[in-house]
């Protein structure tokens, strides 16, 4: 059973590993929504996420011998590290099953705690099946990421320090992978405060929650796609489904795309780095119905490897028109590029690429193409630039960039 004495108790022992991420008022997203929102930085855990919490104080309830037996878990990254640091505090043998799609710098990460890492399939499901296979052979004491009463109380504690600080909260906002988080923290905010609305957010690629509600019944979809990694999980918790469906008062599906442009807001306007899990509540914020309001986001991690930061960042600039491509067809003759070079110059843009085609047709004289690649401040100047390229005769035709 989920208790308020249980969370009180998980309150006190997680302060031994886990930090009181303070909540960050955002004006930037309270401006953008209309709402007074609140940020709760869990990415800035000693371990990079929230999920140090649930794993340190479900180690501390095992007993002695359990502990000894060596303990095993499948995760896609952030409850592999908080397993692997409470392990290490503890003084006990991890082993973490990971999908072979986890990105290296959570490998790396885990490893760095002592844990032995084994990686295995392509999504997290697999991984944890391998997980349960290993511990039957071994002799293991498995730690579920999610579908644990105890690693949710642990969790839960999120929603301890949230009313702690903010008393009259009206939402939370919670990312939903498997549903250990949105289980404690919807719980214990319950127990706190009735009338606080907890939301669960889940990627539109892995939304196995909000099936499973609609469903009636725990509801395993055939296949995920997201590049929230944290939170691709096919089939949500058995033990904890019950308290999901009386405490949550709903979900939201957000986009990749959408996770994006959440990543560069982040970036831009708290100077942080959230991985695109811990963005899910960010993106919702535009799907909240409300105003006036006072909203808190959950950032439940920051585990990110550098190439997929890079390649977040190039395709959100895309999406905001802060690059462009434009295609152009010049005469074949000394002096055109420079003409268009000018045109762009004056318009402050920043040429960043050119490709050259002169076989384009097979009348040079008539046209080859150009096709340039620029830097703009967003939509309305990249249309500026458009339109001024077209006063001067030319027919700019936008084109998909190539990543």
């Amino acid at each position: 059973m989920l208790t308020l004495e249980k969370f009180e108790e998980a309150s006190e022992i997680v302060k031994k590993v886990a930090i009181e991420t303070k909540l960050l008022y955002s004006e930037y997203f309270s401006e953008q929504t209309g709402n007074k929102v609140y940020l709760k930085p869990e990415n800035m855990q000693m371990t990079g996420a929230y999920k140090i919490r649930g794993a340190y104080y479900k180690i501390s309830t095992l007993s002695e011998e359990e502990r000894s037996k060596g303990l095993i878990t499948a995760s896609a990254g952030n409850h592999a590290q908080g397993v692997a640091y409470a392990a290490k505090a503890f003084g006990v043998k991890a082993v973490i099953v990971m999908p072979t799609t986890t990105p290296l710098m959570k490998v790396n990460r885990t490893k760095s705690y002592g844990a032995e890492v084994v990686l295995y399939g392509d999504v997290y499901d697999e991984a944890c099946a391998h997980a349960y296979e290993l511990a039957e052979k071994n002799g293991y004491t498995f730690i579920h990421p999610f579908d644990d009463l105890a690693v949710a109380t642990g969790q839960g504690t999120i929603a301890m320090e949230i009313v702690k600080e903010l008393p009259l909260v009206d939402y939370i906002l919670v990312p939903i992978g498997g549903g250990g988080l949105s289980t404690g923290v919807s719980t214990l905010a319950k127990m706190l405060n009735p009338n606080i609305k907890v939301i669960g957010v889940e990627p539109a690629g892995a939304n196995c929650m909000e099936v499973s509600l609609k469903n009636g019944k725990v509801t395993t979809l055939p296949t995920v796609n997201t590049i929230a990694d944290g939170t691709a999980v096919k089939t949500p918790g058995e033990k904890i489904f019950p308290y999901i469906r009386k405490n949550l008062d709903g979900i939201i599906t957000v986009s990749d795309d959408e996770l994006i442009v959440a990543f560069l807001d982040i970036v831009e306007n708290h100077k942080m780095v959230v991985e695109n899990s811990g963005l899910l509540t960010v993106a919702a914020l535009n799907h909240m119905d409300v105003k006036g309001k006072k909203i808190v986001s959950i950032l439940s991690g920051g585990n990110m490897d550098i190439i997929t930061m890079s390649s977040v960042v190039q395709f959100g600039l895309i999406q905001r028109d802060r690059i462009f491509t434009v295609s152009v067809l010049l005469p074949d003759k000394p002096g055109e590029l420079v003409k268009i070079a000018e045109l762009i110059a004056k318009e402050q843009g920043n040429v960043i690429k050119l490709d050259h085609n002169q076989f384009v047709s097979t009348n040079r004289n008539v046209g080859v193409e150009l096709r340039i690649t620029m830097e703009a401040f967003g939509t309305e100047h990249k249309n500026r630039i458009v339109d001024h390229l077209k006063e001067a005769g030319y027919r700019p035709k936008l084109v998909k960039i190539m990543m």
